[in-house]
This record gives C-alpha cells, sequence and structure tokens, in this order.
C-alpha cells in the first residue's frame, strides 16, 4: 500500500510574521519554516499504519512548497517517512484554497496513492478547506475528523469519525483522503538513527509542467482576493471593581453588562 501524507509548511512558533502590504500576503522569504503541527499528527497516523501492514506499505510526505524549504521535510523523513515529494515553481505563488487543491490534485495522480492522510487545519491559514476540495478534484471517498483508523481491508477503510456528541463508525472504499485529529496518537520524536537516516532519503520535486497543469494557478488562477487587512482593536485594559460586599458585586456587573447591551 502507498501512503501518502500531504503537509504544509508554516513559519515557526518562534518567527516574526509580517503581512506584505504589496500583495496582502504573509511574508514568507527569510522566515524559518517548519511541518504544520497539525500535519504531524497525520505523519504518525501513517507511520501507525505502515507497522500494522507490515513492509509492503510505504510513507511518502508530500508538499506544494518552494524548494528553498526542503530541507524542512527532513523532520517527516527522520519520524519514519521513506520518501518525501515536493509540487514546486513559482508560478504557484499567490495560489487560492481552490487553485492549490487542483495544482495538489494533479500532482498526486502523477505520484501515485492509495491513501492520503492529512491534517483537518493548517497553523497559518486556517481554513481547512484543502483537503475536500482535493478529495472532490482527485474524485476519491473525504473521511475527516478521524480519530481512529479501525481497518483496512479487501479495498476498504473503516474508520471512527470524531462527532460533538461521540464518534461514527464509517468505511468506504481506496483509494480514498483522510484528515485525522489529534486523537489518533501523539507524533513521535525523530531518533538519532531517524535524523541520520533522513539525510540519505529522497525529496523529489515536480514543477507545474511536469505535474501536467493545464489551468492558470498562482494569483493568475485564484478566485479570491484580499482587498483589505486591517490589524485588530486594541484590547481595553481590564476593569477592577471593588465590592464590598456580593450584592453591590452584583449589581456592579449587572450595571457593566447593561452599558453593553448584553442584558
Amino acid at each position: 500500500m502507498k501512503i501518502v501524507v500531504t503537509v504544509k509548511l508554516v513559519p515557526d512558533a518562534g518567527a516574526v510574521k509580517r503581512i506584505d502590504p504589496a500583495t496582502k500576503r504573509l511574508v514568507r522569504t527569510g522566515v524559518e519554516m517548519a511541518l504544520n503541527p497539525f500535519d504531524e499528527y497525520a505523519i504518525e497516523a501513517a507511520l501507525q499504519l505502515k507497522e500494522r501492514l507490515g513492509t509492503d506499505t510505504t510513507v511518502t510526505i508530500f508538499t506544494m512548497a518552494p524548494e528553498s524549504s526542503k530541507e524542512t521535510l527532513r523532520k517527516a523523513l527522520a519520524m519514519g517517512a521513506d520518501d518525501a515529494m515536493m509540487l514546486s515553481d513559482p508560478a504557484l505563488e499567490g495560489s487560492d484554497v481552490a487553485v492549490t487543491a487542483y495544482a495538489m490534485a494533479q500532482a498526486l495522480k502523477k505520484i501515485g496513492f492509495d491513501l492520503i492522510l492529512s491534517g483537518a487545519l493548517s497553523d497559518d491559514g486556517n481554513t481547512g478547506g484543502v483537503p475536500g476540495a482535493l478529495a472532490e478534484y482527485l474524485g476519491v471517498p473525504g473521511l475527516t475528523n478521524v480519530r481512529k483508523i479501525e481497518e483496512i481491508d479487501d479495498g476498504r477503510i473503516k474508520v471512527q469519525r470524531e462527532t460533538d456528541t461521540g464518534y461514527q463508525v464509517v468505511s468506504g472504499p481506496l483509494p480514498a483522503l483522510v484528515t485525522v485529529t489529534m486523537a489518533v496518537g501523539e507524533p513521535r520524536y525523530a531518533s538519532l538513527k531517524g535524523i541520520m537516516g533522513a539525510k540519505k532519503k529522497t525529496i523529489g520535486a515536480l514543477s507545474v509542467t511536469e505535474a501536467a497543469i493545464d489551468r492558470p494557478v498562482g494569483s493568475d488562477g485564484a478566485k479570491t482576493e484580499v482587498v483589505a487587512i486591517t490589524a485588530p482593536k486594541a484590547r481595553e485594559k481590564a476593569r477592577v471593581i471593588e465590592a464590598a460586599d456580593g450584592q453591590s458585586g452584583a449589581q456592579a456587573i449587572f450595571d457593566f453588562l447593561r452599558e453593553r447591551k448584553l442584558v
């Protein structure tokens, strides 16, 4: 079985973030990049599956990112993934959710897969829209919010899907796309052996032409446009109220809420 884990490379949590006022996009040049934390859970789920299914199963990491970010993928390889592939082309800059999903789908068709695993959200954009659009472009079932992969057998996958009141057991045919939650298990740390081995593992790259992407991509293909960006208002300083007793304190809180028309 060939498992592909889609990951996004996002600015490191400790990096200073800023928006380019001209493009209205997050500036990534010169910023240290990291694996999207939500996608690390998808990598863990893939490695657990590989351990269960045996040596015939492989785990490939896939991302759409500049080639300059290639070495960031070594962490995923150090965790235990077999290899990695990038969709990398300057023409992709400025792609929105729909264009990103379409471009990734074309590249994934080239790579081939039996199962795609993905985190549910990204640490920067946080739209959660790419996995669903990706499943649609690929024409495969999309199983979302999965907390446990129960079984893969006879060309089908059975999972537990989280809900607000518990979980559902759902199944579907392979190939399929699955988004996982943090309940699948804490991502493993890379061992020293894994870190050393990752240096020898292959990270390939596809361009827009090589992926046979036949639609406009980047800003030219985007259906959405950011027209304005405004910084959030500064929070007011907390108001401290000293009350002589509970009754006067309750009255002060009520007056505060009524002043803001919340009661």
